[in-house]
């Protein structure tokens, strides 16, 4: 599901909400984890999962089509990790 998918089907489910509302709130809510992310913060989403940032070290990696060594700086990453009712819910009756 993309999030256009996302935005048309909780517009169904609410059809007293106009869709463009619904779109300017989805926006909002990704805007907000990014935000809390970019700040180093934790986003929990008690049920679905948590969302965080790691940190990767510096390091030697190599180029695949030379085999040179290039140095790799270090960064941040975003990580999720699935909250046990999501899990549940993927691993029921074989995932689907």
């Amino acid at each position: 599901m993309i999030k256009s998918e996302l935005i048309v089907k909780i517009a169904e489910l609410y059809p007293h909400l106009y869709q463009r509302d619904v779109e300017t709130i989805v926006n909002q809510l990704l805007d907000e984890i990014g935000d809390a992310m970019g700040r180093g913060d934790r986003v929990e989403l008690r049920g679905f999962g948590t969302f965080s940032v790691k940190q990767r070290e510096a390091r030697i990696g190599r180029n695949p089509r030379t085999g040179e060594s290039v140095a790799v700086a270090k960064k941040h990453a975003p990580f999720f990790k699935t909250g046990k009712d999501l899990r549940d819910r993927m691993n029921r009756d074989g995932g689907r």
